[in-house]
């Protein structure tokens, strides 16, 4: 029952302990690993979907009578671009929904979401079809990002609240690495990006700038469609398990909801592990007690306070920086960086499996560092490490790739002086830059640890929805730089870029690890007011 009308100084510990001792469970006890397993769902959705595309992209590109979507560069990264642009609106709107409704609330529509977009895109006839619902799946993918992160950290105590977090983001990982496996089945069933002409099949890349595309009566191109509608799955078993999950109990505290708090905590809470549920409770209302003279946050609010507008910009830097990492290049290009270096269409989406393995390695060995070091150290050692491999990068499309390559960039693997080792080589750096920013991504669990309660919601939407515009950032101009300034020039600025996200995590971003949310939140006050 709701008991909004009560003041929060009504609330003392006496009363709090009289509470938990009249208030029974709310439901069936829930274990920690079983919400994370159903909340991450979301996450794999998150990452089968941003996956996914760079398997679908060459399918794409064939002509229409060939089953694709005749694209080109500049529609190829609009693909991925809509989607950031749905993101970033569903990062912004879900975290004031999800403060508003509450976070199991916000999955629950999510879940729905998810499902239409991806049977949208499966089914979009045209290019303009699938740009509308790649925003809407985009929306769920950025809601997920927002919501997923803060009902994880709101739900877990203390002593594994980063290792939960950080499922959230292995979740991820893995549902790139199914949509890589996915891309990968489906490729050598149907074999390259062909088309029929004249009742004869032959590979898309070989006759594309010869062919007269009236000649064409068929192709294989309906295999993105297949890619993508296995996204609907995971979206249903979404639906249906979070709504056997409880509210998070901070949320119910944050609106004054304090028996269904308690009921909520009692779910999910081993008293012999994580100490009294009223101490809990108590502590989360003692922060609301400091804010009970204020008016509820908003915007504006976050931004006229000193400390808490220097929390947003950390967050929003932190955001940018996930995505200036380049990241999203191998997520969602790396066939397109296999293919220019050499290897052929069908190889690069199969290969395509090895780096999204590595990935999920990496973020397996993420979880445990994140679990065992500092958050700002795991930061650092990710930034240096993506330099190396970056600088390393484009060394190799500079000295053993570019000059092989004709002004189509096409590249002449039987050219005298080419080292057939070189495609192998960008691989290899590619798997080492992958493994490098999935096992420091401290990004999610950072960004859910920094914001006030009042405003952990709205705040952190914002920093997600910046996450996301330099996601759609980079998805876009990606194509372009690797046409325009080849791969050498492209990897050499983000290494650049990511020079300076090192420096600020080394100079700026706080230590969240050893405090809980709500001495972190006196503590930001207190240092940044």
């Amino acid at each position: 029952m709701s008991d909004q009308t009560t003041s929060v100084d009504y609330y003392t510990h006496d009363k709090i302990t009289e509470l938990v001792e009249q208030t029974p469970p709310s439901g069936k006890k829930r274990s920690l690993g079983a919400i994370a397993i159903v909340a991450t769902l979301g996450s794999l959705l998150f990452g089968y979907d941003t996956g996914v595309i760079s398997g679908a992209l060459p399918y794409m590109y064939l002509p229409t009578d060939a089953g694709g979507l005749n694209i080109n560069a500049t529609e190829e990264g609009l693909v991925g671009a809509t989607l950031c642009l749905g993101a970033a609106l569903g990062a912004w709107l879900g975290g004031r929904l999800s403060d508003m409704y509450g976070r199991r609330h916000n999955i629950t529509v999510l879940a729905i979401v998810f499902l239409v977009g991806a049977l949208g895109c499966t089914f979009s006839p045209n290019i303009w079809v699938l740009y509308v619902f790649r925003v809407v799946l985009g929306f769920a993918v950025g809601g997920a990002s927002a919501t997923v992160p803060v009902f994880l950290g709101e739900t877990a105590p203390k002593r594994i609240r980063g290792t939960l977090v950080a499922l959230d983001q292995m979740m991820i990982v893995f549902g790139q690495f199914v949509a890589f496996s996915m891309n990968a089945a489906l490729a050598q069933a149907h074999g390259g990006p062909a088309v029929h002409v004249n009742g004869e099949e032959q590979q898309w890349e070989a006759v594309k700038h010869t062919v007269d595309l009236a000649m064409i009566d068929g192709g294989n191109g309906t295999a993105w469609r297949y890619m993508l509608v296995i996204a609907s799955l995971p979206a249903i078993f979404l639906w249906i398990g979070i709504r056997m999950m409880p509210e998070s109990s901070r949320w119910y505290v944050a609106n004054l909801r304090i028996p269904e708090a308690i009921g909520a905590l009692k779910r999910v809470r081993d008293e012999a592990k994580d100490g009294p549920i009223a101490n809990e409770i108590d502590e989360m209302i003692e922060v609301q007690r400091q804010e009970a003279t204020q008016e509820k946050w908003g915007l504006s609010q976050i931004w006229a306070t000193p400390w808490t507008r220097k929390l947003l910009w950390i967050g929003i830097i932190l955001g940018l920086a996930d995505q200036f990492t380049g990241i999203n290049t191998a997520m969602y290009y790396t066939p397109k960086v296999l293919a220019a270096a050499g290897f052929s269409v069908t190889d690069s989406i199969s290969l395509n499996v090895i780096s999204g393995g590595i990935s999920f390695i990496g973020s397996a060995v993420g979880l445990w560092l994140v679990t065992k070091f500092a958050r700002r150290h795991v930061g650092i050692y990710q930034e240096a490490s993506i330099v190396v491999s970056l600088t390393a990068l484009s060394a190799v499309f500079f000295f053993m790739i570019q000059p092989f390559q004709d002004s189509e960039g096409n590249i002449d693997t039987g050219a005298a002086g080419f080292n057939s080792f070189a495609p192998v080589l960008v691989l290899i750096i590619v798997c080492l830059f992958v493994f490098a920013k999935q096992s420091g991504t401290v990004t999610w669990v950072l960004v859910s640890e920094i914001f006030p309660a009042k405003v952990r919601g709205t705040a952190l939407g914002l920093a997600v929805a910046a996450l996301w515009i330099a996601n759609g950032i980079v998805a876009y101009i990606f194509p372009v730089m690797m046409e325009y300034i080849g791969g050498a020039g492209t990897y050499l600025i983000f290494a650049l870029i990511n020079v300076g996200s090192l420096l600020f995590y080394m100079k700026v971003v706080p230590e969240t690890k050893y405090d809980s949310l709500e001495e972190l939140e006196m503590r930001f006050e207190k240092e940044y007011s």
